[in-house]
């Protein structure tokens, strides 16, 4: 999952920037809005987080720009505005959910995962089970049995991408734009290498991968009984 975080003031930006970090997600930051506006036209980002005071224009106008451009990537805005109708202007604004500042980080991803699962059709699931092997969304990790894999945050980020277009063939360049952030050289064989260590990680000791390779295309993630190779 990617995300374009605008935040002007440093410390914040850094300290929220980390933190999604470690949970899995890419993350890109704006400092204002014109460059929040300018990343999400060229950056098809899986979710906004959007201070509303920002330097020029404002989260408000940001967010009404873009629901007028035709975007519907799902908005978070953050404020430390506690006035009605200062969320009340950030809801008619185009923004999905609302959170006052100072809050809670466990409340912030928890609000965020909850955008990202209502601005998705069909819903997200859950967890998925393959085989033995269960990918808990929710909680962030994977288990064989009775014990869970150690995948690192950004193992995990690829496997939750796979999860979400089952079935799909995915291209590099779709698995980078939402997995890695602005800082990742796309001409490098990091993904290749990545899928290589991830099927070694939660394919089953005996047939075939979980993760099917096709050649010139992508990858693509598919069930035990599925056919396919890689």
């Amino acid at each position: 999952m990617r995300i374009l975080l605008v935040e002007d003031e440093p410390r914040a930006a850094q300290v929220l920037a980390k933190g999604l970090r470690e949970q899995s997600y890419a993350v890109d930051v704006a400092r204002d809005g014109d460059d929040a506006l300018y990343q999400a036209s060229i950056t098809d980002y899986d979710a906004i987080v959007l201070d509303v005071m920002l330097p020029g224009i404002d989260g408000f106008t940001v967010c009404r720009e873009l629901r007028a451009q035709g975007s519907h990537v799902p908005v978070l805005m953050l404020t430390a505005r506690d006035a009605v109708d200062a969320r009340i202007t950030g809801l008619d604004s185009g923004a999905d959910d609302y959170l006052v500042k100072p809050f809670d980080f466990g409340e912030l991803l928890a609000r965020l995962r909850a955008v990202i699962r209502r601005g998705q059709a069909p819903q997200r699931p859950s967890d998925v089970t393959l085989g033995d092997l269960r990918i808990d969304l929710r909680a962030r990790h994977v288990t064989r049995g009775r014990d869970r894999l150690a995948l690192t945050t950004r193992e995990f980020a690829l496997l939750e991408f796979l999860v979400l277009h089952e079935g799909e063939v995915v291209g590099r360049g779709e698995i980078a734009e939402h997995v890695w952030d602005t800082a990742f050289e796309s001409m490098s064989n990091v993904i290749d290498v990545m899928i290589q260590r991830l099927r070694r990680k939660i394919d089953p000791p005996t047939g075939p991968s979980f993760i099917v390779t096709r050649r010139g295309e992508g990858y693509m993630l598919v069930r035990p009984d599925g056919g396919g190779g890689g």
